[in-house]
C-alpha cells in the first residue's frame, strides 16, 4: 500500500514535469543560449521588469485579502498577514507540484489559524468559479476584436474545434454520459459502504459552505474591486514587461491583451507555472504580431522565468514570516 501510494506520488511530481520540459526541449532544440546572455545584460532594459514586480505581488495580497473576505461569511476569521502568506507559498509549492497549492494555503490556515480546512477549500472552489468567469469575460471580449488574429492563430497550431468534438458521434456522447453517470453511481454505493462515509460527507458539507459562502459577502463592491484589482495587476505585470525588448515595445496594448488571454488559458495544462504550454502559446501569438521566432523565444524564456523568480522569492519570504508567526486556538464556530 505505501509502495503504491509513494509510486502514485511519484507520478504525480514527474508527470507534469516531463510534459513541461518535453515541449521546452522541442521549442529550444537548437537554440543559441549562449546569445541569450547577451540579450540579458545588453539589449534588454531591466528598469521595466523592475516596475512589473509591484503588481505580480499586489495581485497575490489581494487574493489574500478577497479570501479573507470570502472566509468571514462561514465564520471564520484568519489573520490578514498569514491569509497573503498561504497564498505566496501556495504558488510557490504549485511549482512543484501543480494545483497542489490550493490545498496547500488550506492547510497553512488551518495549522496558523485554526481555521476549518473542509470551509477554507470550498472558498478557493468560490474564488476560482469567479475568476474562471473573469477570465472567460476577458477572452470573450478579445476575441471578438482580434477574431482574424485567433483564426490564424488556430490554423498556424493545427487546433480546430470543430476537429476536436468532430471526433465523438452522437452514440461517442451517449456512451460517454452513461459511463460517467454509472461511475458517479457507483461512487456514491462505495462510500455508503465505507466506514469513513460521515466523515467524508461532512467534509463535503464545509466545502458546500464555503462555496456558497459568496452570497453572503458583507461588502460586495470590495470584493469586486478586489477580484478586478487581482486580474489587472496580472496583466500590467505581464504587459510592463513589453517595454523590455525592442521587438515587443511598439506592439500595444492589443497584442498584449491577446497575448495574456492566450496565456492565461495554456497554463490550465498541468505543468509547473504553465511551463511548456505557456512559452508555446506567447510565442505563437507573438509571431503573429510580426516577432522573430528567435525574439519570441527570448521573451517567453525571459519573462516567465524572471516571473518565476519572483514567486520563488515570496515563497520563501512568506514560508520564513510564518516560522516566526504565533499559532492561534480556534475560536470560531
Amino acid at each position: 500500500m505505501e509502495r503504491q501510494a509513494l509510486l502514485s506520488n511519484t507520478v504525480k511530481i514527474m508527470m507534469p514535469l516531463i510534459l513541461g520540459g518535453a515541449i521546452l526541449y522541442w521549442m529550444y532544440r537548437g537554440f543559441d543560449f549562449q546569445s541569450l546572455s547577451h540579450v540579458l545584460w545588453n539589449e534588454m532594459d531591466w528598469t521595466w521588469m523592475l516596475l512589473s514586480f509591484p503588481f505580480g505581488i499586489l495581485a497575490q495580497m489581494f487574493r489574500g485579502w478577497r479570501w479573507r473576505q470570502t472566509l468571514e461569511p462561514v465564520g471564520e476569521h484568519p489573520r490578514t498577514s498569514v491569509s497573503i502568506n498561504a497564498v505566496f507559498i501556495s504558488y510557490a509549492v504549485s511549482l512543484i507540484i501543480p494545483r497542489i497549492g490550493e490545498f496547500t494555503r488550506c492547510a497553512v490556515l488551518k495549522r496558523y489559524d485554526a481555521i476549518s480546512f473542509s470551509k477554507a477549500l470550498g472558498t478557493v472552489v468560490t474564488e476560482r468559479a469567479v475568476d474562471s468567469l473573469v477570465v472567460l469575460l476577458f477572452s470573450g471580449i478579445t476575441l471578438l476584436l482580434q477574431i482574424p488574429v485567433f483564426r490564424t492563430f488556430f490554423g498556424r497550431t493545427g487546433t480546430s474545434i470543430d476537429s476536436i468534438f468532430g471526433q465523438f458521434s452522437t452514440t461517442g456522447w451517449l456512451v460517454t454520459a452513461v459511463c460517467g453517470i454509472a461511475a458517479l453511481i457507483l461512487l456514491h454505493i462505495l462510500l455508503r459502504h465505507l466506514s469513513i462515509y460521515n466523515k467524508v460527507r461532512a467534509t463535503f458539507s464545509g466545502i458546500w459552505q464555503g462555496v456558497i459562502s459568496l452570497k453572503d459577502v458583507r461588502n460586495v463592491p470590495l470584493f469586486v474591486f478586489f477580484t478586478l484589482g487581482i486580474w489587472v495587476c496580472y496583466f500590467l505585470h505581464y504587459f510592463l514587461t513589453f517595454f523590455c525588448f525592442d521587438f515587443t515595445s511598439h506592439l500595444g496594448l492589443t497584442c498584449a491583451m491577446v497575448t495574456f488571454v492566450v496565456g492565461s488559458i495554456a497554463v490550465i495544462v498541468p505543468t509547473p507555472n504553465g511551463a511548456g504550454p505557456w512559452h508555446f502559446a506567447v510565442k505563437t501569438m507573438l509571431i503573429l504580431y510580426g516577432v522573430a521566432d528567435n525574439e519570441a523565444l527570448y521573451f517567453v524564456l525571459i519573462v516567465h522565468t524572471v516571473q518565476t523568480m519572483l514567486v520563488i522569492l515570496l515563497g520563501i519570504y512568506a514560508w520564513i514570516a510564518l516560522l516566526f508567526t504565533a499559532k492561534c486556538p480556534r475560536t470560531s464556530a
